[in-house]
C-alpha cells in the first residue's frame, strides 16, 4: 500500500511539472538568451576571448625584467687529476753576493754543477704529490639565478603587444558575429513555430468548416435536395483536410523540437511561445539608403577583418625587428658544489655577474628580409579581403532592405486578399443556405479562404524574418547579454 502511494505521489508530481511547463510562456528574447547561453559555438568564442586576454597580458610582461633559475646535477665516473704522478720541483736559495736567487744544485770536485742526461741535478726538491692535485667531481651540483631586462629589441615587444591587442579585438568581434548568427537561427526557428501554429489553427478551422458543410449536405441528402456525389465530394475534401491537419501538427512538433535544440533545451521540453496567437502589425517601410560607414563600423565580420589587417601589420614589424640590433642587460648569481673558488671543497659557493648583451644581425642570405616581405604580402591580402567584404556588405544591405520593403507590401496585399476571401466565403455560405449555390461552390470559396489565410500567415512571418535579416545586415542585431 505504501509503495502504491509513493507511485501515485510521484506520478502526480510529474504531471504537475508537465502542466507547469506547458503553461510557461517563452518570449523571443528568452529564446535568444537561452541560445546564447547554451550554444557551443558561443562557449567557444567566450573561451577564445579569455585566451586572447591572457595572450595580451603575457605580451605586456615582456616589457618587465624576467627572473629565472636553472639547476644542474652531474654524476662523473672519474675524478680530475691535474698531475700524472708525484712531481719534484727544484728549489732556489738567496745569494747575498748577487742579490738574487740561484738553484740548489749538486756540484763536482771542481765546484761545477753535476750534469746527468744533459740536465743539472738539483740538490734539494719540493715534492707535489699527485693526490694533492686530484679533485673529487663524482657529484657536481650547479645553479644560477638570472635577471634579464630587455632594453631594445628592434620594436619586437611593441609589435607583439599590438598583435595581442588586435587579437583580443578579433576575438570580441568574432564573438559578436557568432552571437548575431545564433540570434538569426533562433528567430528563424521561433517564427517557424509561430507560422506552423497559426497554420495548425487554420487547418483546424478549415476542418471545422468542411465538417459543418458535410453535416449540412447529409441533411440535404436526406431531404432530397442534394446528391450522393455532393456528399462524397465533401467527404473527400474533409479527409484531405484531416490529413493536412495531421501533417501540420507533425510539422509543428518537429519545429518545436528544432527550437528547443537551438535554445539548448531537451527536445521534449514543452513551452508556449508568446507570439503564437498574435498578428503582426503593418510596419513603416524601411529606409532605402543607409550610412554605409556606420554599417561598416557595426558589422562584426568587418571588424574582424580590420583587426586581422592590424595583426599582420604588427607581424611585419616583428619580422622587421629580426633585422635590427637588440640590447639587453642581465645579472646572474651562479653557484657550484664542489666549490670552484676554494680548491674544489665539498660545499656551495658562488658569485655575482653583471653584463650586457648586444646582438646585431649581419648576414642571413636574405632569410629575415624575405620573411618581412612575406608578412607584408599577407597584410596586403587582408586589406583586399576587407575591401571585398565591404562591397559584399553593401550589396547585402541593399538586398535586405529591398526584401524588407517587399515583405511589407506583400503583407498589405495578403491582408486585402484575405478580407475579400472571407467575404467571398460568407456569400457562398449564404447562397448555399438559400439553395442558389452548390456544395462545390462553397468548397471552392473555402479553398480560396484557406489559401488567403495561409498566404497571410506566410507574409506575417516573412515581415518578421526580413526585419531580422535587415538588422543583421545593418549590424544592429545586438544580442542581449545572457545570464552566466
Amino acid at each position: 500500500m505504501k509503495h502504491t502511494l509513493q507511485i501515485i505521489i510521484i506520478t502526480m508530481a510529474l504531471a504537475l511539472q508537465a502542466l507547469a511547463m506547458a503553461a510557461q510562456t517563452v518570449t523571443l528574447d528568452s529564446c535568444r538568451n537561452m541560445a546564447l547561453r547554451n550554444n557551443k559555438q558561443m562557449q567557444i568564442t567566450r573561451e577564445q576571448q579569455q585566451g586572447a586576454s591572457y595572450q595580451r597580458k603575457a605580451a605586456k610582461a615582456a616589457y618587465l625584467p624576467s627572473l629565472d633559475f636553472s639547476g644542474m646535477y652531474i654524476y662523473n665516473q672519474k675524478n680530475i687529476s691535474l698531475l700524472e704522478s708525484d712531481q719534484m720541483l727544484p728549489t732556489m736559495s738567496f745569494d747575498p753576493q748577487t742579490g738574487g736567487y740561484n738553484y740548489n744544485l749538486v756540484t763536482d770536485a771542481s765546484g761545477a754543477p753535476l750534469i746527468v742526461n744533459g740536465q743539472p741535478v738539483p740538490s734539494t726538491v719540493a715534492v707535489i704529490p699527485k693526490s694533492a692535485m686530484t679533485f673529487d667531481i663524482h657529484n657536481v651540483f650547479a645553479g644560477a639565478v638570472t635577471l634579464t631586462q630587455p632594453i631594445y629589441m628592434g620594436g619586437k615587444i611593441r609589435a607583439m603587444n599590438e598583435m595581442t591587442h588586435y587579437a583580443e579585438v578579433l576575438a570580441q568581434s568574432s564573438h559578436n558575429t557568432a552571437a548575431a548568427e545564433v540570434i538569426c537561427n533562433v528567430d528563424a526557428a521561433y517564427w517557424q513555430v509561430v507560422s506552423l501554429k497559426a497554420k495548425y489553427e487554420l487547418a483546424r478551422s478549415y476542418v471545422n468548416l468542411l465538417d459543418t458543410l458535410s453535416r449540412n449536405v447529409d441533411a440535404m441528402l436526406q431531404q432530397g435536395v442534394a446528391t450522393r456525389a455532393d456528399q462524397l465530394s465533401v467527404a473527400v475534401k474533409l479527409n484531405e483536410a484531416n490529413v493536412d491537419l495531421t501533417k501540420v501538427q507533425n510539422g509543428l512538433t518537429l519545429a518545436r523540437m528544432a527550437l528547443a535544440q537551438v535554445c539548448g533545451l531537451p527536445l521534449d521540453t514543452i513551452f508556449t511561445l508568446a507570439d503564437e496567437d498574435q498578428r503582426v502589425e503593418i510596419e513603416q517601410l524601411p529606409a532605402s539608403t543607409y550610412d554605409m560607414d556606420e554599417v561598416f563600423n557595426r558589422r562584426g565580420e568587418l571588424q574582424s577583418l580590420e583587426a586581422a589587417v592590424k595583426i599582420y601589420d604588427a607581424k611585419a614589424k616583428v619580422e622587421r625587428a629580426a633585422m635590427l640590433p637588440s640590447v639587453a642587460v642581465m645579472g646572474t648569481y651562479s653557484f657550484t658544489n664542489p666549490n670552484l673558488f676554494n680548491g674544489f671543497q665539498k660545499d656551495f659557493d658562488g658569485m655575482f655577474s653583471v653584463g650586457a648583451v648586444l646582438k646585431i644581425p649581419l648576414w642571413h642570405w636574405g632569410g629575415n628580409y624575405n620573411k618581412y616581405r612575406s608578412a607584408k604580402s599577407e597584410s596586403v591580402v587582408r586589406r583586399l579581403q576587407l575591401e571585398e567584404a565591404r562591397e559584399k556588405v553593401e550589396l547585402q544591405v541593399s538586398q535586405a532592405s529591398f526584401k524588407a520593403q517587399e515583405s511589407i507590401k506583400t503583407y498589405t496585399m495578403t491582408r486585402s486578399n484575405l478580407a475579400k476571401a472571407e467575404e467571398n466565403l460568407r456569400q457562398a455560405q449564404l447562397g448555399f443556405n438559400e439553395g442558389v449555390m452548390t456544395a462545390d461552390d462553397v468548397m471552392t470559396a473555402q479553398t480560396a479562404w484557406l489559401k488567403a489565410n495561409s498566404e497571410d500567415i506566410d507574409a506575417q512571418i516573412e515581415v518578421r524574418l526580413c526585419d531580422v535579416y535587415l538588422s543583421r545586415a545593418l549590424g544592429t542585431l545586438v544580442p542581449t547579454q545572457p545570464t552566466e
